[in-house]
């Protein structure tokens, strides 16, 4: 629901009792890149044609099936900002008086919630219920969510590492040794996994391809692995007495180990996203790792704050942005208003229409931060 609250407050090094600015930092960085990041990469590559621009819009589209790419990063790093903010969130609501039982509560509503907003984002409302697609980013943000959110109420930082290994292990185990009728047993092709047969068994004819869906719910089960490691980094920040030097060189080892475990993986397990094998969550894990290191040391230790700002203004409403984007129509506001103008410009009228486009959804998100107001779910 929407709420009236105040903007982040600073964390100090050393233990950190208050919102890290750090992670609404990155998730408007996350963010930015879908809400039109990538469209002003496009337009740029497109017309200046400088090699690294080239490299970068190629960054900006995802595999086919194996491989990795930048734009691959962006859903499970949300998704593991989702876990590191478990216990600066939990624990905040238990110092003023929530009870185990009421979090737990919070926990599954919130899950479920997302749930139903992912069903929205795919037209649920348009009542066209034989075509309509039921996963959803959103819908696996809140599964993977609601059950990590659990496993973190009833466990320590122990159980939830046991609780990872045995989510991304028993994973690549059940591909890779239960057969699937009419393919047999660690067929990883697109359409013959076991992820790919339990969701069309499950939810026949709600697919996002036919035959398979990215954000089916088979693979939400590793899923809440990377939600995992995201509350396991959080409790560090968090409840460490160690300074935030100590924290990011410990972020930076632990996530450069993680992609190590994902490169050997990735010989017997690949890295793939439509599937979120168990190599892509440690290799998300990595990475997600070493970025919130370098956000983490640059805005809460170092405290060099100013220039994060316009993605703090995304991170605070990163839901709100996500869903507006199906319900209004930006393109065509930014149409009606700038395509006269941008015309007179030739062969820069993309880069520009993709910056306005960037510019008018940020103006919304910075509207609703200055009067504090916020979508909280």
């Amino acid at each position: 629901m929407a709420s009236r609250s105040a903007s982040p407050s600073a964390a100090s090094s050393g233990r950190d009792d208050k919102r890290l600015v750090s992670l609404d930092a990155l998730r408007g960085f996350d963010m930015f890149w879908i809400m039109g990041g990538e469209g002003i990469v496009h337009a740029a590559a497109g017309i200046f044609g400088w090699s690294w621009l080239v490299w970068l819009n190629g960054q900006m589209h995802h595999p086919e099936w194996h491989g990795f790419a930048f734009y691959d990063l962006i859903f499970p790093l949300f998704l593991f900002m989702a876990g590191t903010s478990m216990p600066f969130s939990f624990d905040k609501r238990m110092e003023r008086g929530d009870s185990k039982g009421a979090l737990t509560r919070h926990v599954v509503m919130r899950g479920l919630i997302l749930v139903i907003f992912g069903m929205l984002y795919n037209g649920l409302l348009e009542f066209d219920w034989p075509d309509t697609r039921l996963p959803s980013v959103l819908g696996r943000i809140g599964l993977a969510y609601l059950f990590a959110g659990l496993i973190v109420l009833n466990t320590k930082w122990r159980g939830q590492v046991i609780w990872i290994v045995g989510l991304l292990v028993g994973y690549w185990a059940a591909l890779k040794f239960i057969p699937v009728p009419g393919f047999g047993a660690g067929d990883l092709e697109p359409g013959h996994t076991l992820t790919d047969y339990v969701d069309r068994t499950l939810i026949p004819g709600h697919l996002y391809k036919g035959d398979r869906d990215p954000e089916g719910l088979f693979g939400t089960i590793p899923a809440i692995g990377t939600a995992l490691f995201g509350a396991l980094t959080g409790r560090f920040l968090k409840d460490s007495e160690r300074n935030g030097y100590f924290k990011t060189g410990a972020m930076v080892l632990v996530g450069l180990a993680c992609l190590g475990v994902a490169h050997l993986w990735n010989r017997d397990f690949p890295i793939n996203k439509n599937l979120w094998s168990s190599s892509f969550v440690m290799h998300c894990t990595g990475w997600s790792l070493l970025f919130l290191a370098l956000f983490y040391l640059v805005i809460d230790v170092l405290k060099l704050r100013r220039w994060a700002f316009f993605f703090v203004v995304i991170g605070m409403n990163s839901i709100l942005i996500y869903m507006a984007s199906a319900f209004i129509d930006f393109k065509q506001t930014t149409h009606k208003l700038f395509d006269g103008a941008f015309k007179q410009t030739g062969q820069y009228e993309p880069l520009l229409f993709a910056l306005a486009l960037v510019c008018i959804r940020w103006m919304l998100l910075y509207f609703l931060y200055r009067k504090k107001i916020f979508l909280r779910v």
